[in-house]
């Protein structure tokens, strides 16, 4: 499904770069070039095709999930201020700030014009559930910005976080998708409970291979989240079981202003072991994994027609292996 949307997709991206004011355009066709895994259109139109032959009328809906995927992106390389995505210069460094956010918001309203543009009478039924799934993807942005400065996150609260800006998107990709090939609702509401899952087993993922994956296959170097002092799931779970020693230790990394990174890294990694976060992380992953498959095997369609679902829940134990 990847290629067929990609073929489509970069001709459309061709049409709007060349669009009047190009600097308006340019910057969101090279925002939109510089690739991805494609992951969310892939999923809405592998949704679809579990119950329709014919995806064709899903290609509009499909380019709307992927263009406004890659605005919440743009944004956030603004208000990270990140040098880079995918080993090219964000777009607020290949222009400049303002640019960056005008044609970001540019991307948000052709998001909606390409999900309206869909010519299935059921887009605009669904057109509700895109839009409250955008606000969803803000508000948890927001709480990411918010838990920066807050001291007294909980694991419940960083949970709720990442369902809504991670795990949303992909699950209303696969239900929009099952819905566009005509599927019960039941079903589309047991796909979105899948996308669910394994959207917060992805995000916890990435959390932990942070800290244990190998920066040889994984394409970053290990620890730039306890650098950071960001509150991912090991750092808050540990503060969360840590007895009073330990949490004094924990505390007097997270407060040090000048520290040798490599040392806070082997410092808080330890504390990580000690505490049995690590496997907590891990034992989580595979209870939203297991959730996950445990929704998709009520879908009512035949079984092998499901084994691509099952092999995407699949690759996110496997890089925890």
């Amino acid at each position: 499904m990847v290629a067929y949307f990609e073929a489509a997709f970069r001709e459309e991206i061709k049409s709007i770069g060349q669009t009047v004011p190009l600097k308006l355009y340019e910057p969101v066709a090279y925002s939109l070039m510089i690739g991805g895994k494609r992951l969310r259109p892939a999923l809405m139109l592998h949704a679809a095709s579990m119950f329709s032959k014919s995806v064709d009328h899903v290609l509009s809906a499909a380019m709307a999930i992927e263009i406004f995927h890659n605005f919440t992106l743009l944004h956030d390389d603004i208000m990270d201020k990140a040098d880079v995505r995918r080993s090219l210069p964000t777009v607020h460094k290949k222009y400049n700030d303002n640019v960056a956010i005008l044609s970001g918001d540019a991307m948000c309203i052709l998001a909606f014009k390409y999900f309206a543009k869909g010519n299935d009478a059921r887009v605009h039924e669904l057109l509700p559930l895109f839009t409250t799934t955008a606000l969803e993807v803000c508000e948890g942005q927001q709480l990411d910005m918010d838990f920066e400065t807050r001291d007294n996150v909980t694991v419940e609260e960083y949970l709720e976080m990442i369902r809504l800006k991670t795990a949303v998107l992909i699950a209303s990709s696969l239900k929009i998708g099952a819905l566009l090939g005509n599927a019960k609702q039941a079903d589309a509401d047991l796909l979105y409970e899948y996308g669910i899952n394994v959207g917060l087993a992805f995000q916890l993922q990435d959390d932990w291979l942070d800290v244990y994956g190998d920066p040889d296959v994984f394409g970053k170097k290990r620890g730039g989240d306890i650098c950071a002092n960001k509150k991912t799931y090991l750092l808050l779970k540990a503060l969360e079981v840590s007895d009073q020693l330990t949490l004094q230790q924990l505390n007097r990394w997270l407060l040090k202003p000048d520290f040798d990174e490599e040392q806070k890294i082997a410092a808080i990694t330890a504390i990580y072991d000690k505490t049995g976060v690590s496997e907590a992380t891990q034992n989580l992953m595979r209870s939203y994994h297991d959730k996950a498959l445990t929704a998709l095997e009520k879908v009512a369609v035949p079984s092998n027609m499901k084994n691509t679902l099952i092999a995407f829940a699949g690759e996110v134990m496997e890089r925890i292996k």
